[in-house]
Order: C-alpha cells, then sequence, then structure tokens
C-alpha cells in the first residue's frame, strides 16, 4: 500500500517541478548576476583596499598623537584583512544591484499598489542604513576612539592589530546601521496591523530594557560602546512610536474615507 502511494504520488511531484521550474530557471540566473556584481564590486574595491582601509584608520590616529601607526603579528594577517574589507565592501556596494535582481524576479507577480509599497520599502531601508553607518563612521567612532586612547600615556603605548581594528570598525557601522531600521520596522508593523503604536507606547519600559541588552551583546559587551548605541536607539524608538500613530492615523482616515 505504501509503495502504490509513493507511485500515485510521483506524477504529482513531477508536475509540481515542471511548475515551479520556470521560476527555479528565473531565481538562479539572478542569483549568478548578483554573485558576479558582489565578486566585480570586491575585486574593484581589492584595488583600492589600502586607501579604503586609510580612510577607516584616520579617525584613530585623529583620536591620539601616541598613534601613528598600526601593526600585524601574524604573516598574513593584512592581506585577510584586505579581502575581508574588500568583500565587506562589495556586498554593501552590490545591494543596489542585488535588489534589483530581486524587484525582478517578484514584480511580475506584484499588484501596482504593491510595486509601489515595495519601492517605498526598499528606498527607506536602504536610506536609514545609510544615515546609521554614515552617524557611526562621523559622530560615534570619534567619540569611541577618544574615550578608548584616553588610557594611553608615555608609559602605556596603545598598539592596535590591522586585522581587529577594521573588524571593530566594520562592526561598528553594520551595527549602527541595521539599528537604524528600528523606526522602519515599527511603521511596518503598525501598517500591516501587527502591533500598534499604543503597545510601543505602553511597554516602553520593557523595550528600553531590551534595546539596553541587545546593544550590549552587538557592542561585545562594551560599556561605552553600549551607552553610544543604546542613545540614538532610545531616541529612534520613540521616533518609530510617532511615526507609527502617524501612518495609521492617516490609513484610518482614508479608509474611512
Amino acid at each position: 500500500m505504501a509503495n502504490y502511494n509513493l507511485q500515485s504520488s510521483i506524477p504529482v511531484i513531477e508536475r509540481s517541478l515542471e511548475f515551479f521550474k520556470p521560476h527555479h530557471l528565473e531565481l538562479r540566473k539572478r542569483l549568478i548576476k548578483v554573485c558576479l556584481s558582489i565578486i566585480c564590486c570586491s575585486l574593484i574595491a581589492y584595488i583600492f583596499a589600502e586607501q579604503i582601509a586609510g580612510l577607516f584608520i584616520s579617525p584613530l590616529f585623529k583620536a591620539s598623537p601616541l598613534v601613528s601607526k598600526l601593526v600585524y603579528t601574524n604573516l598574513p594577517e593584512a592581506f585577510l584583512a584586505y579581502i575581508k574589507l574588500a568583500l565587506l565592501i562589495g556586498v554593501i556596494a552590490s545591494l543596489p544591484v542585488a535588489l534589483y535582481q530581486l524587484w525582478m524576479f517578484v514584480s511580475p507577480g506584484l499588484k501596482a499598489n504593491e510595486k509601489k509599497f515595495a519601492v517605498v520599502v526598499v528606498f527607506w531601508a536602504i536610506a536609514l542604513f545609510t544615515c546609521g553607518g554614515g552617524f557611526a563612521f562621523f559622530a560615534v567612532l570619534p567619540k569611541m576612539l577618544s574615550y578608548f586612547m584616553s588610557y594611553a600615556n608615555e608609559g602605556l603605548v596603545p598598539l592596535p592589530k590591522l586585522g581587529k581594528y577594521l573588524t571593530f570598525i566594520a562592526r561598528t557601522i553594520l551595527t549602527f546601521g541595521l539599528a537604524f531600521q528600528i523606526p522602519f520596522l515599527m511603521v511596518m508593523a503598525g501598517k500591516a496591523n501587527i502591533v500598534r503604536a499604543e503597545y510601543f507606547r505602553r511597554k516602553r519600559i520593557y523595550f528600553y530594557i531590551a534595546i539596553v541588552f541587545l546593544a550590549f551583546l552587538l557592542t561585545a559587551g562594551d560599556f561605552m560602546a553600549t551607552g553610544l548605541l543604546a542613545i540614538p536607539l532610545f531616541l529612534l524608538y520613540e521616533a518609530g512610536i510617532f511615526l507609527s500613530f502617524l501612518f495609521c492615523k492617516k490609513a484610518a482616515q482614508s479608509d474611512t474615507a
């Protein structure tokens, strides 16, 4: 009986595979283009890896006069650090290509209003990520590095390692870029009728505790970095409450009309 059921289900599976085959081929073509764009952008970034690394290192040199160079203790460390940096820049630089390929894959099945909504979502997600990364690099990192370098003196000379320093910079920028998505996600939850602004307002204290804990984890237990990340997140959370209330109110008024 089991063998009969298996044999009878084979034609159904074959028909399902035939139905999804065009979509599978289309998805594979889109993924190949995304991978090629990441490889090309990473290769270009590796050519200018030294200049990009110099841009990331400049805030450290400005933070303390005692630091004028970085060191590496393993022979392949500098090479691997530049590879990781180029790959990170390549992924970020190819993000528009990836989003475009994703859009070309899903847009044929979307309605006109869904297409418009998707464009708005992608735009604000990229804009907020860019603002978060810029805020981290131009506002947070100089203060954070100045605080860390304040422990240096004539008897305590800092010797930052190239690989770990670049990892620290990249992690901080990515953390703030992702953290700046908070108000956007709150507005999306309100528009989807999942969570209303009133709920965020009533549970504010619990979300504040969660934000501090999250900032502590994202900054690897660094108290100074935790504070510098948590304070903007508090402001973003309040902005998310206001924007969620505003957009949901407009949506309710349009539905009533």
